[in-house]
């Protein structure tokens, strides 16, 4: 009966492994049509002013319902989530980039290069990612790419650290050794051996950061640091909502907060499984 249950419990933790995968596909597929599929089809100026609209409850002429100068709300969401995933997608790729390099270096070339690295690695960790990302973005003048630059350079500091432990685990392997006695190059067992088996985690990596990117890029335009305020994203459009909120219209805040939250939650749920699927054993584990 003992090994019943544990088979029991087995299949069950499976099932709802695969109804959250395919949850959270479904959202992401959702997300990526949107901000790929609206904006062309629809031909309406989400900056379009009707101020005899204006804070209009949800209704079918208006899913979402109208901010506070009467612009259409779901409009202007999928044109902030666009701009919102453009900054997370393109920040984590170039963070990845740089924390890999980074990482592959310090480890492959160990040494005196290793503990100077890692120190300048330790000392940007020590300063907070907003502090730092709020001063980077403040000598830029307002617009999507020094949001990106200010992410990007704030959040290379783990993935680096990642792909290090990684290398140094990979240097201790019989294949790095056979390379080596065969008269490879430092170069050559890097780029050849060290990266590729590397790469899983780094992409693993840079998919976590999407959303983390896309809560930085959303913290600072709330904070007024970020994108023009006239520019829709999901940060100037909560930030813009709060006095409509204190009034009591909920409608301009919430909705643009849940498309903040869910494709936050969708990105985790694939990232789980893609972790699953590199590491059986901690696969293993989880069955258990």
């Amino acid at each position: 009966m003992a090994e019943l249950t544990w088979i029991s419990r087995g299949r069950t933790r499976r099932s709802t492994r695969t109804v959250r995968l395919t949850a959270s596909a479904v959202v992401v597929v959702a997300v990526a049509l949107a901000v790929l599929i609206v904006p062309p089809l629809v031909q309406l100026d989400e900056q379009a002013v009707d101020l005899a609209n204006k804070l209009q409850p949800p209704s079918p002429a208006h899913p979402f319902g109208t901010d506070d100068v009467g612009r259409d709300l779901l409009l202007r969401c999928v044109y902030g989530l666009r701009i919102s995933l453009l900054v997370g997608l393109v920040a984590a790729l170039v963070a990845t980039v740089i924390g890999t390099a980074v990482g592959a270096a310090a480890a492959a070339f160990g040494g005196w290069t290793d503990r100077v690295v890692m120190r300048i690695v330790d000392a940007f960790s020590s300063v907070p990612h907003l502090l730092l990302g709020i001063f980077i973005v403040a000598m830029f003048r307002p617009g999507v790419w020094p949001v990106i630059v200010s992410v990007a350079l704030t959040h290379w500091l783990s993935t680096a650290r990642i792909v290090r432990s990684e290398v140094l685990s990979l240097r201790a392997r019989p294949f790095v050794d056979a390379a080596i006695s065969g008269g490879a190059s430092r170069r050559r067992v890097i780029v050849r051996h060290l990266l590729p088996a590397v790469l899983p985690q780094a992409g693993l990596a840079a998919v976590l950061m999407v959303p983390h990117a896309m809560w930085h890029e959303s913290a600072l335009s709330f904070l007024g640091l970020g994108l023009p305020s006239h520019q829709a994203s999901l940060g100037n459009l909560v930030q813009t909502a709060r006095s409509s909120l204190l009034a009591g219209d909920w409608w301009p805040t919430v909705f643009p907060g849940l498309l903040l939250i869910v494709p936050t939650l969708a990105i985790a749920g694939l990232a789980g499984a893609w972790r699953e699927r590199i590491n059986p054993r901690r696969r293993s584990e989880l069955m258990l």
